[in-house]
């Protein structure tokens, strides 16, 4: 493995992946989903029982792909000059007992915080909610930082539910996906419904969706939508 002090090394996976989760967390700031140090990234290292993470404490703006951490999926650290997100322990919960995850991110993004402070699920009303969640973004239960209380309370929501997205009361939201791109998009996604169905919620009240569409909506987001392979 690569010693993060040194350059970052284009063929070493390990170092690629620094790379990408460094660069994901730009997209957090890009979209407002984060402010100070709050808020992280990771990504699961293909084939490895490690992850990739955000050092805690350090400014959007000083991270580089060498200050990523790696770590093991009980949280260890393993390469790495900081000390890990204060999250690890959650994300690393996540990974050992969802195998099908490879990216996990935790934002503060102010509506859906919103709604997780009021400990409400937001209602799926909208088709492009139906298309990335597939259903309501559901409440998961409070739990405190320190150890993987959260990462249980992850896996208990998200587990058989299709939304990527939970929204853990009085706190705020940790996505999932099958890489740490598609974990980014969906908490760029949760943030943008919980704003719409917020406002919509000032006008009246929103209109539900006929399951029968909502699942017709997802299976054509999620297997049809965008550039497919060449046959």
């Amino acid at each position: 493995m690569s010693d993060p002090t040194d350059p970052i090394d284009p063929t070493d996976p390990i170092d690629l992946l620094r790379q990408q989760v460094s660069d994901l967390h730009q997209e957090l700031v890009r979209y407002d989903l984060v402010v100070w140090t709050a808020g992280n990234v990771s990504a699961r290292v293909p084939g490895e029982d490690l992850m990739v993470i955000k050092p805690s404490g350090v400014p959007y703006d000083e991270l580089s792909p060498e200050s990523m951490i790696l770590c093991d999926l009980d949280g260890n650290v393993v390469e790495g000059d900081y000390a890990p997100s204060s999250d690890t322990a959650a994300h690393a919960y996540v990974y050992r007992h969802m195998p099908e995850v490879g990216g996990v991110v935790h934002t503060h993004s102010t509506y859906a915080c919103a709604w997780a402070a009021r400990g409400e699920a937001v209602p799926c009303v909208l088709t492009a909610m139906a298309d990335e969640f597939g259903a309501e973004i559901p409440v998961g239960p409070f739990a405190l930082i320190g150890d993987d209380s959260i990462g249980r309370g992850i896996v208990e929501t998200l587990r058989g539910h299709r939304s990527p997205a939970v929204l853990m009361k009085s706190h705020g939201v940790f996505t999932i996906g099958k890489d740490a791109r598609a974990a980014v998009k969906a908490a760029v996604m949760c943030e943008d419904v919980a704003r719409t169905v917020h406002v919509s919620r000032q006008l009246g009240e929103p209109l539900p969706i006929a399951q029968a569409d909502i699942d017709r909506l997802n299976l054509r987001y999620q297997n049809v939508y965008g550039q497919q392979p060449a046959r």
